[in-house]
């Protein structure tokens, strides 16, 4: 090989290499620019959104059958994942007559593991509460967390009024605790719950007394969401002058869903609501015993 050739080849292994060497070097600076990049993004407004609180409710459970056992087994494992240290009981929590009795079987038993963990169960009075001396032993046993027949807790930015909405409840002088206490609340989010519906598509419909009664109050005051049982089964309304209403009945048995123009999603299924709490929304998860979300919603801080 002469001279001239030998000196080609090694110049041009030299380039070679070279453009390798080089190329790294841009695809190194390349990815770090990148990562650069991914790191320098800006936080969206999800990234900021920060969980206040969580909570569930479920109403007509007191049977100590299977359907009250699956319920509660979902509501378990849902707060495995989900971690939360409120359960809204919204009526019918002993069957058939309110008897104290039957707590353990009824209430103590299906949610051992949830109380074990310090889950605290704030309880009003079903019609079938009511049938042994009034529903006063459940209003004194200190699992159900009652402070009354109707009374109001808070937690975090949400204030909680709790009804006793039966037939024999002094309604005239309750209405008026009512509207005192919304018209000094100081919370963001004001909740409303009671046994009975105020609307609703289900076995019961509306309840046209309590639409003339409450509702003028809720819309007044901003009461964003009514919960109640009383129909088994589940129903999320539109929102309807400022109030989402809510039905949480199946947490033990079923009965057959309705639907109307107001309907923003009902079903008839064994099942339980949870609720997380953000300082401008309330994200709502409707959650079956297969443990699977089948409805969804959110409710916005000023409803419309």
């Amino acid at each position: 090989m002469n001279f001239n050739r030998r000196k080609f080849l090694i110049f041009s292994t030299f380039s070679t290499i070279s453009a390798a060497i080089f190329g790294c070097v841009q695809v190194i600076k390349a990815s770090k620019s990148n990562t650069s990049q991914v790191i320098q993004k800006p936080i969206t407004n999800s990234q900021k959104e920060k969980l206040l609180f969580r909570f569930v409710s479920v109403a007509d459970t007191g049977t100590g059958d299977k359907g009250q056992y699956e319920v509660a087994k979902a509501m378990t494992k849902y707060h495995s994942k989900n971690p939360y240290n409120l359960v809204v009981l919204a009526g019918d929590n002993i069957y058939n007559n309110g008897e104290i009795e039957k707590i353990n079987q009824v209430f103590e038993r299906p949610y051992a593991e949830l109380l074990k963990k310090g889950v605290k169960f704030q309880a009003c009075l079903g019609n079938h509460d009511i049938r042994t001396d009034n529903g006063d032993p459940q209003v004194k046993y200190a699992g159900f967390n009652m402070k009354g027949r109707y009374y109001t807790y808070t937690r975090e930015q949400m204030q909680f009024f709790v009804l006793d909405t039966n037939g024999n409840a002094d309604m005239k002088t309750q209405l008026a605790w009512l509207e005192t206490e919304l018209s000094k609340s100081k919370a963001a989010w004001k909740i409303v719950y009671g046994h009975h519906p105020i609307y609703s598509s289900g076995h019961y419909g509306d309840n046209q007394v309590f639409i003339k009664s409450f509702t003028p109050i809720f819309k007044k005051y901003n009461v964003q969401l009514y919960i109640n049982g009383h129909d088994h089964n589940y129903e999320r309304t539109k929102v309807i002058n400022g109030t989402t209403y809510l039905v949480c009945g199946a947490g033990a048995g079923t009965r057959p869903s309705g639907n109307n123009q107001r309907t923003a999603y009902s079903a008839e299924k064994l099942s339980f609501a949870a609720y997380d709490v953000y300082a401008d929304k309330i994200e709502i998860r409707a959650i079956g015993t297969d443990n699977k979300i089948f409805d969804r919603g959110t409710i916005s801080l000023k409803s419309i």
